[in-house]
């Protein structure tokens, strides 16, 4: 397990010889690219935000855990359905010293928490491989306040030729993505039937989101 860990955060964040190898294949990404739609994604956080934020799924942690120890005021629940990803999560907020995060074993499609309870819910990197994605799309809306901010990223298709072959052939067969798939279009679409205003952009396959409530 440690070293599948290890390859999944050289690979999300294109730091590791083998992250490079395949974020170049699979996603035509470098470091500077997959750091821009990352800190693309992250800006819809305030500096100083000291709200209700959710993060589904959390994954690691390798890519919120240092932006939310900038964030001491903040009240952060952190979700997510796989036991050991959440708890390498909770291990590197306990080495960060955060101590305003709650991690929360569950699914996106039944969001455990009351209607419109975060000021921001964040979505990095799950939306391609949730299994049932209306329903996420309607938790994460109803858990979010009027005014809140729904915001992330995910891959979606027609944007790299290559890219849309390995998650259609290989990915998917091997779970790591759930279709049905979205495009830039049918995203910033169906965002714009739920939300008041929404922004949307893209580095290669990844779309860029940020919709207020």
């Amino acid at each position: 397990m440690g070293g599948d860990a290890t390859f999944y955060d050289g690979m999300i964040t294109c730091s590791s010889f083998l992250g490079k190898l395949v974020s170049k294949a699979v996603w035509n990404l470098n470091r500077e690219k997959t750091r821009r739609y990352q800190e693309a994604a992250l800006s819809a956080i305030p500096e100083g935000f000291a709200g209700a934020l959710l993060e589904v799924p959390v994954g690691t942690g390798i890519l919120t855990m240092p932006l939310y120890r900038t964030l001491p005021k903040a009240q952060i629940t952190c979700l997510d359905y796989s036991p050991d990803m959440m708890a390498r999560a909770k291990h590197l907020a306990n080495k960060l010293e955060i101590a305003n995060t709650e991690f929360v074993q569950g699914d996106v499609g039944r969001l455990p928490f009351q209607d419109e309870c975060f000021d921001i819910v964040l979505s990095l990197n799950g939306f391609h491989a949730f299994p049932d994605k209306e329903a996420a799309y309607r938790e994460t809306f109803r858990v979010l306040k009027p005014g809140g901010v729904f915001c992330g990223c995910f891959a979606v298709m027609k944007e790299n030729r290559r890219t849309d072959f390995i998650i259609k052939h290989i990915y998917t067969p091997m779970g790591y993505c759930t279709p049905p798939f979205e495009t830039a279009d049918s995203l910033r679409a169906r965002l714009a039937a739920l939300y008041r205003e929404v922004e949307l952009s893209m580095v290669e396959s990844m779309a860029v989101f940020r919709a207020v409530k």
